[in-house]
């Protein structure tokens, strides 16, 4: 097995407006992109679990041209509320990194 931060060339996270949080995750190589999207190793359902968010909540598109994968989820509290602890969202990305890649 190989982790996903060990094909992924970047993997960034950012707000989509004050309810959605995205995740960017870009791969030097085509073949990396590849094979990461044959192994459906980014699903819905990998991604909800990893985020405690109801898999149907969950949006994976896969950009071949960019080799890009790019995934929305719902934040857990709005962006700017007493309780968010990234209001930017920057720094939610780091559970993507341990996903096992066949």
């Amino acid at each position: 097995m190989t982790k996903l931060r060990d094909l992924a060339g970047a993997l960034r996270s950012a707000n989509a407006g004050a309810s959605l949080r995205t995740f960017d995750i870009i791969f030097d190589r085509a073949e990396d992109f590849r094979r990461v999207v044959d192994a459906e190793a980014v699903s819905p359902s990998v991604v909800a679990r990893l985020y405690a968010v109801p898999v149907d909540q969950v949006r994976v598109f896969a950009y071949e041209p960019a080799s890009a994968i790019k995934v929305t989820i719902p934040r857990n509290v709005m962006a700017g509320n007493p309780d968010d602890t990234d209001i930017d969202g920057k720094q939610q990305h780091a559970p993507l990194l341990e996903i096992d890649v066949p």
